[in-house]
């Protein structure tokens, strides 16, 4: 076992339930006085067995109980959420649908500005900020250097002749490493990728020199040993992988990057609703067994409620735009 294994945990449908099943009943009666007497949705953007549908199924089992009603997961993916998103913004704004969003959600009301059938905002009531998930960044073994105050110190030494990768155009990961170039006045070029796995492999291989993802994404390859681990862009050190230094420890100031996993409703829903739902949530990923759960699985556990959510959003939303705008990145 490296220093940086952290135990695995088999995510299926049927562990998700497993651990639904020891978490405590919540008032039923309380919440009816809220929401409507009818099964609810929450509609994934992406496909079945990411993160984001990982996060949303453990969530939804306890959910339906806590409610009293079914709460199916709809899986609708397609053009980089906004399928997805756009179906909820369309839904009746009484409770019955949630859509679960990632920064893709934020980066989008800059990079699709007056292309999309909804405001990443306006069409939109915030529910809950459910959990984090801090980027991690990692570097080829084939770049002689073994941490990240050595890796920019190569860079620099080398201008324009290391790559990095990203799951793609707008990805977190694509607009994290944009700040960071930015702030740190590199010269390097971008490979978008579809997907991690593809620019995973590249990175095991040579192809690209670094890139920022998921804990999850790393973990096998961390513990192989094919990557380096560098830092984690959080704020502190994170209890998943507590030896792994912060971006802001090897000399970066001021930055911190992170995936996230938030719940929205149509614009509209009424507030007793949406703050009903924040508070179910909160109470479901803050148990300390659910919380250990999504803690080995990268997530930094959250529960937000609906304002602090919203202004959170608004700020992603500030914060990516204007990364956006200064690197002058496109979606073709």
């Amino acid at each position: 076992m490296t220093k940086y294994e952290a135990p695995r945990r088999a995510l299926t449908r049927r562990a998700a339930i497993t651990l639904g099943a020891g978490l405590p009943m919540l008032s039923r009666g309380a919440a009816a006085q809220a929401l409507p007497n009818r099964p609810m949705r929450i509609i994934v953007p992406y496909t079945p067995g990411g993160t984001t549908d990982i996060a949303t199924r453990l969530v939804a089992e306890p959910l339906s109980r806590a409610i009293g009603q079914p709460v199916v997961v709809e899986n609708r993916p397609g053009a980089n959420s906004i399928v997805g998103a756009a179906a909820a913004a369309t839904a009746a704004p009484d409770g019955t649908t949630l859509v679960m969003v990632l920064p893709a959600h934020a980066a989008n009301a800059t990079l699709q500005a007056g292309k999309m059938p909804f405001n990443a905002l306006d069409s939109f009531s915030p529910v809950s900020l459910v959990v984090q998930s801090p980027l991690i960044m990692a570097g080829s073994k084939h770049i002689n250097a073994e941490d990240l105050q050595g890796y920019i110190a190569y860079i620099r030494a080398n201008p324009g002749k290391v790559n990095y990768g990203s799951s793609g155009i707008g990805a977190t990961a694509h607009l994290a490493m944009e700040q960071l170039r930015l702030k740190l006045g590199l010269t390097m070029e971008h490979v978008p990728y579809r997907g991690t796995q593809p620019a995973l492999q590249d990175l095991m291989v040579g192809n690209i020199g670094w890139m920022f993802d998921t804990y999850s994404s790393f973990q096998a390859q961390f513990e192989g040993g094919t990557i380096r681990p560098l830092a984690i862009a959080s704020p502190t050190r994170a209890a998943f992988i507590p030896n792994l230094p912060t971006v802001m420890e090897a000399g970066v100031p001021d930055f911190a990057a992170s995936t996230w996993c938030m719940l929205l409703a149509p614009a509209g829903t009424p507030d007793a609703i949406t703050a009903r739902l924040a508070q179910e949530v909160r109470t479901i990923v803050q148990e300390p067994a659910m919380a250990r759960r999504l803690q080995d699985i990268g997530f930094v556990v959250e529960g937000r409620p609906p304002a602090e959510t919203g202004a959170f959003l608004r700020a992603e939303i500030d914060r990516w735009g204007e990364v956006i705008r200064t690197a002058n990145i496109r979606v073709e």
